[in-house]
């Protein structure tokens, strides 16, 4: 990771957390017209790239694997705080919108993220290379809390529709948070070593030669706008929230893919991370970026919106239909065998892409 050690106050990554607060207190409950509506995405857009800029500052400071982890409860936080703020009062269609999200940051984390990192790695090395115990781990705990989250509700019976009882969703909740926290502990603990980049000669990498940490000082500034940016993208994404509902509409989608559209929009600064991670040839931190937020974004969201379904009108859908069912499955199927070898070619990388090719295809038209 990449990161200035002290950033100046005209610095645009200082600049824009604070704008996006004075937008935000300018356009919150007010009815804007179009040119509003993008000055807002604009500002909406650098929040979430400054967000992630500073995550990266405090994560360079701590060091890899607490790296990875810090964008990606960064990240998953915007996720969780933006399925809240639409699905308070998005009437019955939010009903799946916490399902569809989560189901999307999977395909995108699992198929996306992962894939791309692996074809980039593998094109400049060959090969791309990773820790299979600690890439397995993470994906292994992605699929047991998929499956307990997003394919049980399916098929029980308790509650009518594809949907918990309220003893089944405090389970699926308490479970997520338990292996959520069992996957941190052996990330940063218990075998750290399994989480740290490797290169393709097979040496483990435990510092960043690329530039020099930043200071105390220069990360507890960077944590402190980081919070400041995460307000701002939070607040601003309410504020665009019917925008991005009626451009749904508008476009004869169908309202799942408000979902698609809220994983792609906190995702895609991560990408940009997890990608420029590859092409220096930490592959295994581009894994752990992936995986890390496909695991956060299970294992925060739905005990978030477990608590958050007692308040909120209407019913918590989080079961997942067939076709997403098979999807799950072949994600899970491929991507164990692509993490056995610790080694990928672009074939992997590129059948990756394809499934995320596939959901998206499905996400457009059923």
């Amino acid at each position: 990771m990449i990161a200035r050690c002290r950033p100046t106050v005209l610095h645009w990554t200082v600049v824009v957390p604070v704008l996006s607060v004075v937008v935000l207190a300018l356009t919150w409950k007010r009815s804007l017209p179009v040119a509003v509506v993008v000055v807002v995405a604009l500002f909406l857009a650098t929040a979430v790239l400054a967000a992630v800029h500073h995550a990266e500052v405090v994560a360079h400071r701590v060091g890899e694997p607490f790296g990875s982890l810090v964008l990606a409860v960064s990240v998953t936080v915007i996720e969780v705080a933006l399925i809240l703020t639409l699905t308070a009062d998005g009437g019955p269609k939010s009903a799946g919108l916490a399902r569809d999200t989560v189901f999307a940051a999977v395909m995108i984390t699992c198929n996306g993220i992962m894939g791309l990192c692996l074809l980039v790695g593998a094109l400049r090395r060959r090969v791309a290379v990773f820790h299979p115990e600690g890439t397995g781990a993470a994906l292994g705990s992605v699929a047991t809390l998929a499956t307990l989250s997003l394919v049980l509700p399916t098929f029980t019976t308790s509650a009518r529709g594809p949907q918990f009882s309220t003893p089944q969703l405090a389970f699926a909740a308490l479970a997520s948070l338990v292996l959520y926290g069992l996957f941190v502990a052996t990330q940063t603990f218990r075998h750290r070593d399994y989480f740290l980049p490797v290169t393709s000669a097979g040496h483990v990498v435990t510092d960043d030669e690329h530039s020099v940490p930043p200071t105390t000082r220069a990360a507890l500034f960077s944590l402190a706008l980081l919070a400041v940016a995460l307000i701002a993208v939070v607040g601003l994404a309410k504020v665009e929230a019917p925008t991005i509902e009626h451009g749904v509409a508008v476009a004869g989608l169908p309202s799942s893919f408000v979902g698609v559209v809220i994983a792609l929009l906190v995702l895609l600064p991560e990408t940009i991370a997890a990608v420029r991670a590859a092409a220096r040839d930490r592959v295994q931190t581009s894994l752990n970026l992936a995986l890390g937020s496909a695991m956060a974004s299970i294992g925060l969201t739905i005990p978030a919106v477990a608590v958050a379904s007692f308040w909120m009108p209407g019913p918590l859908v989080l079961g997942l239909g067939a076709t997403h069912m098979v999807l799950l499955a072949i994600t899970v199927a491929v991507g164990t065998l692509t993490v056995v070898p610790g080694r990928a070619t672009p074939l992997q990388g590129g059948l990756h892409l394809a499934l995320l090719a596939a959901y998206i295809v499905l996400a457009i038209s059923p």
